[in-house]
């Protein structure tokens, strides 16, 4: 449909993802914010699908795309920019969770996997999250469920609707973690400040977290630490308005040290503060904060 023909630009927004991580509650909370969904749509039919929505007036539609259609993959970027170059907003929500996570929950509705008709359940999570690769790297929106509830699920996606429509600056999550633990699996950023002298080996300082002042101003007064948050937020300076030119409605950074109690909380404390005198909305998040280092 020629860009002249549409009388209202949609919005759209794509929930797609790994089977298991609520891609369903996605869709309902997009529903509740009165999106007019359809879950399952074969690619090929999206783009009359939105031509069809523009015509009646429809200008917020949420799909749930996945390998359910074999097609997915190959077909969406092409539609995507189809889509785009008709003058709609297109906003991918990737929905993701850790595959212990994700096998717990299929144990527990006894669902069967998409894949499953040729993979037992950890072969079919292993061979979707492959085909999915480039789909994840190219979304918009990255929201690991692994430990949502359907509410927070809602919230997040409520949140995700509002900054797409309005177009506002990226919301910021600067979380630390510790390597020990695994790597933070939704940051689009991550950073490794294992670098910067460790305060568990100061007696004084172990038993402390990066939120006491004594441990804090151990890691962030040496000069590794200075020199790496000048860096830092020159590259955040660079890079986040061009995140929100590209409509990215999200923006998690993630500092990671060994166990996540004590260098790496300082730092995101530092980076969260910073970013929210600049601005931005920010949320600052401990993952590891509380797990017993011993």
């Amino acid at each position: 449909m020629p860009v002249s023909e549409i009388v209202s630009p949609v919005d759209v927004i794509v929930v797609t993802g790994m089977s298991g991580s609520g891609k369903s509650s996605a869709i309902t909370a997009l529903e509740d914010q009165r999106y007019y969904c359809v879950d399952n749509l074969p690619t090929v039919l999206a783009e009359n699908f939105i031509e069809v929505c523009a015509r009646s007036g429809n200008r917020h539609v949420g799909l749930g795309l996945d390998l359910r259609d074999p097609t997915y993959v190959a077909r969406w970027p092409e539609v995507r920019t189809s889509l785009e170059s008709a003058g709609h907003r297109v906003t991918v929500a990737f929905l993701d969770a850790s595959d212990g996570v994700l096998l717990r929950r299929f144990s527990e509705t006894r669902r069967s996997h998409p894949l499953g008709d040729r993979y037992d359940l950890p072969e079919a999570i292993r061979k979707e999250r492959e085909a999915l690769d480039a789909v994840r790297e190219a979304a918009d929106v990255l929201i690991d469920t692994s430990d949502y509830n359907a509410r927070e699920l809602k919230r997040r996606m409520i949140d995700t609707v509002s900054r797409t429509a309005t177009g506002k600056r990226p919301a910021v999550t600067v979380r630390s973690f510790g390597f020990k633990y695994g790597n933070a699996a939704d940051a689009d950023l991550v950073f490794d400040v294992r670098f910067i002298p460790n305060p568990y080996f100061v007696d004084t300082l172990r038993p402390l977290t990066g939120l006491d002042a004594a441990c804090a101003s151990y890691v962030l007064d040496c000069e590794q630490a200075k020199g790496f948050l000048q860096r830092t937020g020159d590259l955040l300076h660079f890079l986040l308005p061009r995140y929100a030119a590209e409509g990215k409605a999200y923006l998690t950074i993630a500092a990671g040290c060994t166990g996540g109690r004590h260098r790496s909380v300082a730092i995101a404390e530092v980076l969260g503060a910073r970013l929210k005198a600049e601005g931005y909305s920010v949320k600052v998040r401990h993952r590891d904060l509380d797990r017993d280092p011993s």
